[in-house]
Parts: structure tokens; C-alpha cells; sequence
């Protein structure tokens, strides 16, 4: 019995010892040189396509000939990667003595470097090799020299309408929220009262601002409402930092058949234009009677020029809808084609010689769409 106890707790303090006597060498000597780009290498940034720009270099040693891992930082030009604005982990998840990068990518660090939209700059950048926690500093740093596109480095995912100008108030829990109409556009139908205004990328907390200057989008500050109330269309496209105010003086129902304006449809606040019991009346035709409409917008754009717009069907022709009909039949789409007849919808058979009510929504968190209800 003592015999085995002796020989087991041989045995421990021998492999405590040898564990205790073994020692981790980190020792690394830093990545010697940069291969590329070459130094000062100019890139007009192309974020909107798959370009990417690679950045090479020799590969640090370690002393056991063991594994490196590399990171690259990017900082300002003046920058001594005390702070830098990025840093990557290379190419391979660290293992590869190579970075690509996309063009995005690098617009986004030329925005955090402090190099503005239209603008060109140059941003420094290094590599540091670690084992362990032994990190070593590139022997050298060079430069690229970048031309930012228009537009932002950060496009928000979700864009919000806030200020006391605003039918939600200044309150920004209550801002309200603009519709994504394609990847970096968003637009919103609302109204306007004397007083200001601005955007937001949330709802909450310390959210990113934007105002508009002319007809650009910029990062901070404010707009101010002063001509009273309007009624309008706001579009922002952050991909080419662009925005577009256009007033909406009315929406008009347009009757094909007689080829009029029929009605003026009203604002009602909260992104929906209403009237009430408008009386609708079919055309008879040798053929039987005509029930076609679409509706028709009337503009001021920001250079105070007047203009038109129409919203009708997707499909160039319909039948008369039924309780079966697809939800898409009520959808408004803009068109093109501003002739009599094509892109209109028709009239439930119900509608014919009573008062109907007429919605349009131009909701942000669903499809534009309007309802006939017949009374």
C-alpha cells in the first residue's frame, strides 16, 4: 500500500516539476517591410462595386518558428497608431500576412479619419504581429492616398424624422420613421409647421443626426420650417449624400372615363391623404359602364417649378375587385404613362351611384396602398 502511495506521489511532484520548469516563448521579431500597396498609392474609392485594395507584407519571425498572428491599423496621417481609427485582423483569420479590403471598407476609414465626402486624404497604416501577448510594431508605416465618392462612409440602416416641426414632435422616442425605398433611400410623406427639424439614425439614446443643406445631406445640424405649414415628400439618398423636398399642393382622384379630375383628396396627417363620402358614378358605355381611376399629384419641386405626378395600378389593365382580390391590387405605384386609360383601377361593382370614403396610405412600415370603402 505504501509502496503504490509513494510511487503515485513520485509521479505528481515529478509532472508538477516538469510542468513548473516549462516557460512559453513568445519572442517575435516585427514585420520588416510593407510590399504593398506601394507608398503614397492613390485609390479612388469605389464602395458601390466589389473593388477591394490588398495590403502585403514580409512575414514576422518567432523565435520557436512557431505561429504569428497580424493585425492591420489605419490612422490618420499624422497619426502615431496610439489611437487608430481601424484596425483588422489579416486575411485567413489572422494567420495570412495579407489583408483585402473592399472599397467600402475603406471609405468607412477614410469618413473615421476625418476625410469628407468629395475630398482626398491620406491614411497611414502598419501592422502588428503578436504570439502570445507579445505584440511588436511594424518596422515601417506608409501611406495610401484615398478619393472619397459622394455620399456616406456609414449608411444607417433605419432613418427617423424628429423636431418640433414634425406632426410627432420634438420628442425623439416619437420620431417618426422614414420608409426604405432601396438600399441607402429613404423617403417619408408627412407634413411640416413652422419650427425645426432634423433626422436621426434611431429612436433612442444618442442617435447620429443629419440635416439638409441645398439639396445635399449632411452629417449634424438642423433645418428650420418657416413659410408655414406644408405638406411634402422627403427623400434622402445617402449613397450620393442627395435630398429632395418636393410640396405636395394636392392629390386628385382622376376618373378615366371622363378624363378629369374628380376630386381633390385631403391631407389627414399621419402619411394619409382621406375624403368622405365622395358620390361615384360609373359612365355608360355602348359596351356597358366605365369604372377606371388612378390618382394624380400635384407638385412644387425645390427650384419652386410645378409638375405632376401619377399613382396608379402595377398592372397596365384590371378586372373589378372582389372581397377575393389580392392585397396588391390597392398597391400605388408610380407610373409613367399618364394616358386615359392604362394603370388605372377599377371601381368595386358595389361603388357605382353611392358615396364612397377614399384612403391613400403612404405608411413607412408597408406597402403604399389605398381603400375604397362604399357606404
Amino acid at each position: 500500500m505504501h509502496k503504490y502511495l509513494f510511487l503515485i506521489v513520485g509521479s505528481i511532484l515529478f509532472f508538477s516539476c516538469k510542468k513548473n520548469d516549462y516557460s512559453l516563448n513568445t519572442n517575435i521579431q516585427p514585420v520588416p517591410k510593407l510590399t504593398a500597396p506601394l507608398d503614397n498609392k492613390y485609390i479612388k474609392l469605389q464602395p458601390t462595386t466589389s473593388a477591394t485594395t490588398s495590403f502585403e507584407w514580409d512575414q514576422a519571425r518567432a523565435e520557436d518558428g512557431s505561429l504569428v498572428l497580424y493585425e492591420v491599423a489605419f490612422d490618420k496621417e499624422g497619426g502615431d497608431f496610439s489611437n487608430p481609427v481601424a484596425r483588422y485582423t489579416s486575411d485567413g483569420g489572422g494567420v495570412q500576412n495579407k489583408l483585402t479590403l473592399s472599397h467600402k471598407d475603406l471609405n468607412s476609414i477614410a469618413g473615421k479619419a476625418g476625410i469628407l465626402s468629395l475630398a482626398t486624404g491620406k491614411l497611414k497604416w502598419t501592422v502588428f504581429a503578436s504570439k502570445g501577448y507579445n505584440i511588436q510594431k511594424a518596422a515601417e508605416t506608409k501611406l495610401i492616398e484615398v478619393e472619397r465618392p459622394n455620399g456616406f462612409a456609414e449608411i444607417p440602416a433605419d432613418v427617423y424624422l424628429t423636431g418640433d416641426a414634425t406632426e410627432a414632435g420634438a420628442e425623439l422616442g416619437n420620431a417618426l420613421k422614414m420608409k426604405s425605398t432601396s438600399p441607402g433611400v429613404f423617403e417619408i410623406y408627412t407634413s411640416l409647421k413652422n419650427g425645426k427639424y432634423h433626422f436621426t439614425d434611431r429612436n433612442t439614446g444618442t442617435p447620429s443626426t443629419y440635416s439638409l443643406t441645398g439639396n445635399a445631406v449632411i452629417e449634424g445640424g438642423e433645418n428650420a420650417q418657416t413659410t408655414g405649414l406644408k405638406v411634402c415628400r422627403i427623400r434622402l439618398d445617402f449613397n450620393n449624400a442627395a435630398s429632395n423636398v418636393t410640396t405636395i399642393t394636392s392629390i386628385g382622384l382622376w376618373f378615366a372615363p371622363l378624363n378629369v379630375m374628380q376630386c381633390e383628396i385631403n391631407y389627414a396627417g399621419n402619411s394619409t391623404w382621406s375624403i368622405k363620402s365622395q358620390p361615384i358614378a360609373f359612365k355608360q358605355e355602348s359596351w356597358g359602364r366605365d369604372e377606371r381611376y388612378k390618382f394624380r399629384i400635384a407638385t412644387v419641386d425645390s427650384d419652386g417649378n410645378t409638375g405632376s405626378e401619377w399613382i396608379g395600378s402595377s398592372n397596365a389593365d384590371n378586372n373589378r375587385p372582389t372581397s377575393a382580390s389580392p392585397l396588391s391590387f390597392w398597391y400605388l405605384i408610380p407610373i409613367s404613362n399618364n394616358d386615359q386609360w392604362n394603370y388605372c383601377y377599377k371601381f368595386a361593382a358595389e361603388a357605382d351611384m353611392h358615396n364612397c370614403d377614399i384612403n391613400l396610405y403612404f405608411s413607412a412600415d408597408k406597402n403604399y396602398t389605398h381603400e375604397v370603402i362604399v357606404k
